[in-house]
């Protein structure tokens, strides 16, 4: 075997923080937002749940998205928090594969809920009068099997690829986390083959979501075309904007970082754009769906009425 390659031991993070000033304002962002994607997601599937205006297949659909949200952040900051307390940030070769495995599930099924929740918003806009019909609760189901089917099969998929490469001998990942590009980048010998399947999978996981999110939104923009009146023309982009915003967000992000050649890739470029769309857009999807969003608001607002409510009628 040659001197500078070697197989499954610990790896050490560089990490996002340094020695100085800004490490312990920067672990109080990171902290701060975790636990705040966690309840904002929290709040939202509560509120999904529990109010029935909100009991609608985009709200179907949007529940799972907080609950992927959830469990994706969880794989990553955790482990972030933990390594600036404890001042390593060591990672077994088991615990990097199980969190390469968990994030590349719970991602790959987000890439293909919101692609296929652009469906939703077409037959909503396009097909109005057909919409209980074409989104019934057994197509709901069908989405949902599927994006976390995709999901599941990048990670079965990637992660034996990714982690049977033999390392280098430093094992020293300039990153935060186990993530696919950098995890090649440690590894040594030809990896074309390896890079070419990833590059083939990535391709699938993201641009065939996105063809369906691009497909129905130029059928939705034919249709607010057609519209005539300035009012339902503004009410079907406020349908809309939140999901756009969404996936604009967090597919821009991972388009850079999984499609875009390694020679125009830094450390540091990967970790901003690897920390806003692992980081900060589980916080921003459901504050984005609650503030652009009066039926959110709306059931938030009854939950606190029915709550003060209550109280109010124990302390008589």
């Amino acid at each position: 075997m040659d001197g500078n390659k070697t197989f499954p031991s610990d790896f050490t993070f560089v990490g996002l923080f340094t020695h100085n000033k800004a490490s312990g304002f920067l672990f109080s962002v990171i902290c701060a937002t975790f636990f705040m994607a966690i309840m904002a997601n929290g709040v939202m599937i509560f509120l999904i749940h529990i109010d029935p205006h909100l009991h609608t297949p985009m709200y179907f659909l949007l529940s799972h998205l907080s609950f992927i949200d959830m469990m994706y952040i969880s794989t990553i900051v955790p482990k972030i928090l933990v390594d600036y307390i404890v001042g390593k940030g060591i990672i077994s070769f088991a615990a990097c594969t199980a969190q390469y495995f968990l994030y590349m599930g719970f991602v790959g099924a987000e890439f293909f809920l919101l692609g296929l929740m652009a469906y939703d918003r077409y037959v909503a806009i396009c097909n109005p009068l057909r919409y209980p019909v074409l989104m019934s609760r057994r197509v709901c189901w069908f989405i949902l099997a599927s994006s976390w089917f995709g999901g599941a099969l990048d990670s079965f998929l990637l992660t034996p690829i990714t982690m049977s490469l033999p390392f280098c001998a430093s094992h020293k990942i300039n990153h935060f986390f186990c993530e696919a590009p950098t995890m090649l980048r440690l590894a040594c010998g030809d990896k074309a083959i390896y890079e070419m399947v990833m590059y083939i999978c990535c391709v699938v996981m993201l641009l065939v979501p996105f063809s369906v999110v691009i497909t129905s939104y130029a059928q939705i923009l034919i249709t607010v075309h057609h519209i005539k009146s300035e009012e339902g023309r503004k009410k079907a982009f406020a349908t809309c904007s939140s999901h756009v915003i969404v996936v604009t967000l967090f597919y821009g992000a991972a388009l850079y970082t999984y499609m875009l050649p390694q020679a125009y890739h830094t450390p540091l470029k990967d970790k901003i754009f690897s920390a806003f769309y692992t980081i900060l857009t589980p916080l921003l999807n459901p504050v984005i769906y609650s503030l652009r969003n009066r039926d959110v608001a709306g059931a938030l607002k009854r939950v606190i009425a029915r709550h003060r409510g209550a109280c109010s009628v124990e302390r008589k």
